[in-house]
């Protein structure tokens, strides 16, 4: 049975999977700040933006599934705190508030270059990680809290992406990429 994301983009072309791309990353992004809004934590950030891209536009693609997407967004948020404290801005003001100096710009560049080697490493790359970094070195979410709640959006985002998926008939994985028996 073919997927609606397939039906649609059989009888419209490229319309047909914009229109799926659409309605799919409405309802997640929704889900999620819906969650956001009523547990009033942040657990909607700006990094989850092009998650839901890649749930919808590449739903089949490794670097969408829920295990890159974990995987990628722990480890991005854990080098971007790793790299605050490195040049010790665990406790100062974020970037909005404080302006960028020199220890902002290493620990930013610090963390993007840690998030890329470590994903590269573990095999799990997800591209909007590179944001999740840069949204803990620049201090826009820093505090351990802060860092759970951004976990839990990841985890609610994909879980939502992952189900909507799989409800129209998109074989995405349960967790990570299908591999070919050989």
């Amino acid at each position: 049975m073919r997927s609606l994301r397939d039906r649609l983009a059989d009888r419209f072309g490229r319309p047909g999977e914009a229109l799926y791309a659409f309605c799919a990353g409405f309802v997640a992004i929704a889900a999620s700040g819906g969650a956001a809004y009523l547990l009033k934590q942040p657990l909607l950030f700006p990094s989850l933006g092009p998650t839901a891209f890649l749930f919808f536009e590449t739903p089949l693609a490794e670097i969408s599934t829920p295990r890159n997407t974990m995987i990628g967004h722990l480890v991005a948020a854990g080098s971007g705190y790793a790299s605050l404290a490195a040049f010790g801005l665990l406790d100062a003001p974020g970037v909005l508030q404080a302006g960028v100096g020199p220890a902002r710009i290493g620990a930013a560049a610090l963390s993007v270059a840690l998030t890329s080697a470590l994903l590269l490493l573990l095999r799990s790359p997800h591209p909007p990680a590179g944001a999740t970094t840069l949204i803990v070195s620049l201090g826009l979410l820093s505090t351990p809290h802060e860092l759970g709640m951004l976990a839990l959006g990841a985890a609610l985002l994909t879980a939502v992406g992952w189900a909507i998926n799989r409800a129209a008939g998109v074989p995405v994985p349960v967790w990570g990429p299908r591999r070919e028996r050989g």
